[in-house]
C-alpha cells in the first residue's frame, strides 16, 4: 500500500466512481451539484432493479437474486 488517498490503491472504486459520474451526466441529465442526491437515488434503483448485467445472464441483480430464492 502506498500513501493515504492514492487512487491506485482503490482502482476498482475509482473506476466505479468515474463510471457513475459519467452515467449521471450523460444518461440521467446531471446539471448541478444540487441534483446529485436525487440522481444517486434514481441511479441506485436503476443499477439494482433495471440494469441488465451480462454476468448475470442479462438479468438485473434483484431479478437474479429473486430467481435464486433470496
Amino acid at each position: 500500500m502506498s500513501k493515504v488517498g492514492t487512487p491506485t490503491d482503490n482502482a476498482i472504486i475509482e473506476a466505479l466512481n468515474g463510471w457513475i459520474k459519467e452515467e449521471l451526466y450523460l444518461d440521467f441529465g446531471l446539471e448541478t451539484a444540487e441534483d446529485v442526491p436525487k440522481l444517486l437515488d434514481e441511479y441506485v434503483y436503476y443499477f439494482n432493479n433495471r440494469r441488465p448485467a451480462a454476468a448475470l445472464g442479462y438479468k438485473s441483480p434483484v431479478q437474479y437474486k429473486t430467481e435464486l430464492g433470496f
